[in-house]
């Protein structure tokens, strides 16, 4: 199992919930959220751990955060039990995640008619901030911006190579039976591939991805290193640190012995070690409107990763999309999107729109958005200022109504 708690909003693969800049995607749905009253982004801001221009969370206090809020809402009662079958009473969101349990997939083809679709998602090893050897690893954010709150193991070219061959040779965990039973068994997602099969597509894929040293020059040297391995903290007090893009499915043996070779980690003590899981969506174009209802079903809504959203924030958009629908479903109105020129109607056009035969999952990003018009100092900079102008616009033409409490 990939959970490890029983805090909801438990966080698996990374506690990054994307860039804060204004100008990037990530900083673009971030302000759209805050429009939009998003109480889970300001719980993500109260528990934030210092990652530069990124927004991550220290993922245990923000669980017991989220769990606490659910747990002392007025309006919400939090039930502890198995959800094996879609539940027949209208309103009603589903967001199973990805990690949907074998009952209530089988009900959900029942449901749709049709499997649902899958791919094998990776998580990042994390490991003691003590176990780090400081004198070795440099402390820096890259071209020097937003101060220095990633610490970075630097590898000069041999040690590199050598760190390409030795995790081409390591054995990785075979599927699971279930797992190699699957057509699809083999299908990664593109975001978030594992450091091994990056490294299969070539000697320099890495150092050109994950382990990428532009703009990370070594104060102690002054020079760039050939490669760097990035580390970001877990945690607000910074006894824990992740390694930034190294989801990995290496044996754990072999995975402890592989990174211990990393200059700065030969001591490294591993609290959790990088492991693959399956997630599961559903072929969205075929089944959801863009308000994240199912066509067939008026008043069954999904959320999460399950709909084709991908990446922690446009999860917690996605879920933000879908009870803003229950409410207007509630209030007598029909559910809707925000317009195309914001990233979470992008996003919602995209599950509701994209051709069904080639469906698969999309974060937000600046290329779902239509052309600029209008003249801007830079692309990221003139997509912020037209969304957050239409996203006004149509808050106030289609006013979310308010939840009002059962007799």
């Amino acid at each position: 199992a990939a959970h490890r708690s029983a805090d909801c909003a438990e966080l698996v693969c990374s506690n990054s919930l994307g860039s804060r800049l204004a100008d990037r995607a990530g900083g673009v749905l971030q302000s759209e959220l805050r429009s939009m009253d998003c109480r889970l982004l300001d719980l993500a801001e109260r528990h934030a751990v210092p990652a530069g221009g990124a927004l991550a969370v220290d993922r245990e206090a923000f669980a017991a955060a989220v769990t606490a809020a659910l747990e002392a809402h007025p309006l919400v009662e939090l039930r502890r039990e198995e959800v094996r079958s879609v539940p027949e009473a209208r309103p009603c969101i589903l967001a199973s995640g990805p990690l949907t349990s074998p009952a209530l997939a089988e009900d959900l083809a029942r449901l749709t008619g049709e499997e649902h679709l899958a791919f094998f998602d990776a998580i990042a090893p994390v490991i003691v901030g003590d176990s780090i050897d400081h004198s070795v690893v440099y402390a820096a954010t890259r071209w020097g911006r937003d101060g220095d709150d990633y610490l970075n193991a630097p590898l000069d070219k041999l040690q590199y190579e050598q760190f390409v061959k030795d995790l081409r040779a390591a054995p990785a965990h075979p599927l699971k039976e279930f797992e190699a039973a699957d057509p699809r068994a083999r299908a990664f997602f593109e975001r978030c591939l594992p450091i091994e099969e990056i490294a299969a597509r070539g000697p320099d894929t890495l150092r050109f991805g994950p382990m990428r040293p532009v703009g990370l020059r070594n104060p102690r040297t002054g020079h760039r290193p050939w490669a760097v391995l990035q580390l970001r903290r877990e945690d607000a007090a910074g006894r824990l640190w992740n390694l930034v893009g190294f989801q990995t499915n290496i044996r754990h043996g072999d995975q402890e012995r592989l990174l211990r070779t990393i200059p700065g980690l030969e001591r490294a003590e591993f609290v959790r070690l990088g492991s693959m899981h399956r997630n599961t969506f559903l072929n969205a174009p075929k089944l959801l409107n863009s308000g994240l209802e199912f066509r067939a079903r008026p008043g069954l809504f999904c959320a999460g990763q399950i709909t084709g959203m991908e990446g922690y924030l446009g999860n917690i958009a996605s879920g933000l999309l879908a009870a803003q629908g229950v409410l207007r479903r509630l209030a007598g109105e029909d559910p809707c999107a925000p317009p195309r020129t914001t990233l979470l109607g992008a996003l919602a056009h995209h599950v509701a729109e994209s051709p069904a035969r080639s469906f698969q999952p999309m974060k937000a990003e600046f290329g779902l958005l239509p052309p600029l018009t209008e003249p801007s100092e830079s692309r990221g900079a003139g997509h912020a200022a037209r969304s957050a102008a239409d996203l006004a616009e149509f808050l106030l033409a289609r006013p979310v109504p308010r939840p009002v409490p059962a007799p």
